[in-house]
Parts: structure tokens; sequence; C-alpha cells
């Protein structure tokens, strides 16, 4: 059995039953195993690609099985879609994906298990990838159950990701985003300013932001300047949520930051190295002690280190009213915008959680704007295009602090901070997106206050 399918099936089997995160369990388990890096790489595509498209596995399974696959016993099927993804997907030999998943199912099944999953990988090998896909768009009952057998994203993400491209006048790229979502998005480094350069990280330049750059290949370790800290892997939409806040305009020595969700304190690093070349101070918060420990750590690298506070930050506008000059609120949500980086989120995620999550959200906003002074700044984040989370959020915000928090043009600060044009929309928000520029689909829209 070889070490980079079983890791693979493991992390998948984690992911579902115990609501594991494969991009924090993986990296643990291949350290542990020491994989050659091309049995690495094997293991990460095995995971992480049957994890994007299990949605389709799922449907060629159930045709082939001749039963839905709530029949099968769920371990067992986690070994049927990874095999499905080699042979599906991947430039697998039919016999080694099938004797080897056979040899999978012996160690989390039983032996009539064994020859289930003989039986219904030998029918999948007898079928041309090709028209396996033709036989599961064959069963699709309307457009939207089409794109999601076609792109494997649940129906309702589908509707979400419509109504927001359609918002920004983009109805017609949804094939496009649902096609990005399915890609392995690429390594992207940040440079701390004023304790590394891009230069010295000796990576491509970044395609949108000014302080990233792109990682061929290779463990992010092995760059000099991630090892010791002053750079990390950061999403470039990320990058720009964050540089959006710190330069759109200019710093006066002595001002107050805030980091008001830091968890689990990457964008509150490149906060603290901007703060600190404008001689500003940041400070971070954080709910949840162990992820504020996350960012205590990701802000080891600075000395001083920014103070981080175990709070909630719902009650900030209550505890330090109208204290901060510029507070970064990069709010919990749904993560719809990140489908590339966590592929099991978009299986995870329901349609209630938009409306739980949108009443914190608010909530939220409405601490920020207590808590920021007069004149400040305020930029709210999200990594979800949801317009229940984006446009509806700033539009209830707006009316609940009774006009306090007043909405500025952000599209010209995040392209006045960006390196290539971004083709924007005329709008006060900013919504980014994978397909059109290579970054999460991070929503970015920056206040002021009304007094």
């Amino acid at each position: 059995m070889q070490p980079a399918r079983r890791i693979a099936l493991d992390v998948i089997m984690a992911v579902r039953a115990d609501d594991a995160y494969a991009n924090l369990l993986l990296p643990t388990a291949l350290q542990r195993a020491r994989l050659s890096d091309a049995d690495a790489a094997f293991a990460t595509e095995l995971c992480y690609g049957t994890l994007r498209l299990r949605g389709y596995y799922d449907r060629v399974i159930a045709l082939a099985a001749g039963r839905s696959t709530d029949k099968i016993d769920p371990p067992i099927l986690d070994v049927l879609r990874l095999a499905c993804h080699q042979l599906l997907s991947l430039r697998v030999a039919d016999h080694a994906a099938v004797d080897e998943a056979v040899s999978l199912a012996k160690t989390v099944g039983s032996n009539s298990a064994t020859g289930f999953v003989n039986g219904v990988l030998r029918t999948i090998t007898r079928t041309p990838a090709s028209e396996w896909l033709d036989r599961v768009l064959a069963t699709a009952t309307d457009e939207d159950d089409r794109l999601a057998a076609l792109y494997s994203h649940p129906a309702w993400v589908i509707r979400a990701f419509r109504q927001a491209l359609a918002a920004d006048d983009r109805a017609d790229e949804l094939e496009e985003l649902l096609a990005a979502d399915n890609v392995a998005p690429q390594v992207s480094l940040v440079a701390l300013p004023g304790l590394a350069t891009v230069e010295e990280l000796d990576v491509h330049p970044a395609a949108v932001s000014p302080v990233g750059g792109i990682l061929e290949g290779g463990d992010p370790l092995a760059v000099p300047a991630v090892r010791r800290g002053a750079a990390r892997v950061q999403d470039e939409g990320s990058q720009l949520a964050a540089l959006a806040l710190s330069r759109a305009r200019t710093v006066t020595p002595g001002e107050k930051w805030l980091d008001l969700c830091a968890g689990p304190g990457g964008k509150a690093a490149l906060l603290a190295a901007e703060a600190a070349v404008g001689g500003a101070t940041l400070t971070a918060a954080e709910v949840v002690p162990a992820r504020a420990g996350l960012v205590r750590s990701a802000l080891s690298v600075f000395d001083p280190a920014p103070e981080v506070w175990v709070l909630d930050g719902t009650t900030v506008g209550d505890t330090h009213p109208r204290e901060f000059d510029r507070i970064l609120l990069d709010a919990p949500c749904t993560g719809l915008g990140a489908l590339r980086r966590r592929p099991e989120a978009r299986w995870r995620k329901r349609p209630r959680d938009v409306a739980d999550l949108a009443e914190l959200q608010l909530r939220l906003l409405v601490a920020a704007a207590e808590a920021l002074a007069p004149g400040g700044l305020l930029a709210y984040v999200t990594c979800s295009p949801h317009l229940g989370e984006t446009r509806v959020a700033v539009q209830t915000a707006t009316r609940r602090t009774g006009g306090r928090l007043v909405p500025i043009e952000s599209a010209s600060v995040v392209q006045s901070v960006a390196v290539r044009d971004l083709d924007l929309p005329a709008t006060n928000h900013v919504q980014l997106w994978p397909h059109r520029h290579g970054t999460d689909a991070m929503f970015i829209q920056l206040f002021t206050t009304s007094d």
C-alpha cells in the first residue's frame, strides 16, 4: 500500500468524520511521514482533488454502484472517492488505482466491502472518463444541477455566486469562477515591510500585491525569510485587504490600530509591520484563547510584539469607545471565497450558516464603529462573496449605526495599492475574484465616521 494514498485517505476520513480541516491536518501528516517531494505532492493532489470533486465523484459512484451514496458505508465511500480521482482525473494506471483501493478497503471495511469496491471500480474503468461526464450530466434536473455536477459545487453556492457576480455586472463569468475554484492555487508569500523585501525572497513577483511573491514549488520554509518569520504564506487578496487599511491615507505617528478578529494572525502580522514603519501601534484581539495564542506566535517576530487581547469583539465598543484610529474587521464568514484552498468547505457549509454569521458580522461592525475614533478608518473584510455577508451587511450596518458609519469609495484605494489594473466596477466596495485576480474572493469595504 503506497503511503501517499494512505495519508490522503486518513485526512479525507478525518475531514468527514471529525470536521477536521485538510489544510491543517495534511501538512502535519506529510511532515511526520517524511515522504519524498514527489510522494508528498501526490498525496496533496489526492487529498485536495478528491475533496474538491467529491460531488461529481459521488454521482459517478452512484451510477456505477446502482445505489445512492448514502447507502454506502462512509469509510468505503471515501475509498471509492479517492480511487475515482485517480481513475477519472489523474494519469494513474487503472490496475494500480483499483488494487490500491481494494487494499485500503481491507483496512476500513469488511471482506464483502472489498469485493464491492473492486466491482464498482472495475465498472468505472470500463467506461472512458468523457462518457462518465456525459452520463452524469444527463441526470441533471436543471441548469443549476448541471453546473453542480459539472463543477462539483452545491447548487446553493452556485446560486449565491451567480447573484454576487450579477451585482457586479459579471453574471456571464459564473462558469469561469466555478472552474477556478477547482484549480489548486499557487503559493503566495508576503514580505513583511521593514523586515523583508520581495527581492530577497527570490520568487516571482506577485500578480497584484506590492509586498507579495509567488513560490513556484517546494517548501515555503526553505525560504530563509519565511524561516525567520519575516515573510509568511498569505493569499494576495488578504494582503490587499490589510494594505487597503494601512495605505488608504498617510499614517500619523502615534496612531492606534486594532485588528478586531485577528486569529490566526496573518493579516495582523502585515498590519503590525505597516504600523511599525509608519510609527503607529497595533493591538490584536481574538475571542478564542487558542487562536489568540496563534496570533501571539505570528506577532512574536516584532520587538516589541504587539499586545494581543482575548476579547469578544462584539464588546469592544463598550470597553474601548472611540479609541482606535484604524480598525480591521476581518469578520468570521462562510469562507466561500477560499474554496480553492479549503475544498471541504463547500460541502460543510449550509445556507443557514449565512444567516447566523450575518448577525454576528453586524454586531461586530456596530461594535467596531463605536470603537473607532472620529474620522478614523474601518476596513470590513470577508473571505466570501455572498451578498448576505457583503453588500447587505454593509447596508444594514450603516443603518444600524444611525449613519455614524459612512462607507468610503474603496475601489480607488485598493487599485492604488495593487501593482496592476484590477478592472474593478464603479462601486463603493471591492470584490476580488479567483478567476479575475488570482486571489481568494475577498470583499473589502472601507468606512469612516460621520463625527
